[in-house]
C-alpha cells in the first residue's frame, strides 16, 4: 500500500450528490512529504465534495496545529492551523492546473489524490518567519546568540539598542499598545 493511498478519492465511482471525507495529518504524513519545516502535526481535515453536472466541487476545512522550530532559539514552536481550501475538478482531455479555481484531470484517471493539495494548503498557511512571541524564546539560547553574534565596537551598542527596541515594540503589540516609551522621543 502506498504512502498516500488513504488520500485517493474515487471520483468515477461517486454518485451525484454530497459526499464527506475525514483525514488526519500527523508527523508521518509530513515526513512522507519530505517536509523539513514541520516536525510534528495534529491536523483534522474535513472534505465536502459536491458532485453535480460533471463538476466535482471540493471544499476542505483544515484545523489543528503543527510543530516547527523557532528560527530564533531552535525550541519547538506550536503553530495553530485554521484554514480552508476550495477547488472545482472536472474531467478533460489532458491534465491542466493553470487555473486557481479549476483543476482538469484526464478521463483515464479514476481517482484524485488530495494529499498534495492538503500539504500545500497547510504549508502555505505557515508564515515564513517561525518565532515565538516576544519574551517566550529560550532565554539561554537568546543570551548565547547575543553573546556570540559577530558584531563589534560601536555597531555592537547600536545593534543591542535596536534589538531592545524591537523587543519593546513586540511587547507593546502583545500587550495591546499599553506599554510606554521609557527611552524618550526618537
Amino acid at each position: 500500500m502506498g504512502k498516500f493511498t488513504a488520500f485517493k478519492v474515487q471520483l468515477k465511482s461517486l454518485p451525484q450528490g454530497i459526499h464527506e471525507f475525514e483525514y488526519h495529518l500527523d508527523k508521518t504524513f509530513f515526513a512522507n512529504m519530505e517536509s523539513t519545516d514541520i516536525h510534528d502535526a495534529d491536523i483534522r481535515v474535513h472534505l465536502t465534495l459536491n458532485y453535480k453536472a460533471d463538476i466535482y466541487d471540493l471544499a476542505f476545512k483544515i484545523d489543528g496545529d503543527v510543530t516547527l522550530l523557532c528560527d530564533r532559539c531552535l525550541d519547538d514552536l506550536h503553530f495553530p492551523i485554521d484554514t480552508a481550501y476550495h477547488i472545482a475538478v472536472k474531467y478533460g482531455d489532458d491534465y491542466d492546473d493553470s487555473s486557481d479555481d479549476l483543476l482538469v484531470i484526464p478521463e483515464s484517471d479514476n481517482y484524485l489524490n488530495v494529499a498534495y493539495m492538503l500539504y500545500d494548503t497547510v504549508a502555505l498557511s505557515i508564515p515564513l518567519k517561525h518565532v515565538h512571541p516576544a519574551g517566550k524564546c529560550n532565554r539561554q539560547m537568546s543570551a548565547m546568540l547575543k553573546k556570540h553574534s559577530a558584531r563589534g565596537g560601536e555597531d555592537d551598542v547600536l545593534a543591542d539598542e535596536l534589538i531592545d527596541e524591537i523587543d519593546n515594540i513586540e511587547m507593546e503589540q502583545q500587550n495591546g499598545g499599553n506599554a510606554t516609551d521609557s527611552g524618550g522621543t526618537h
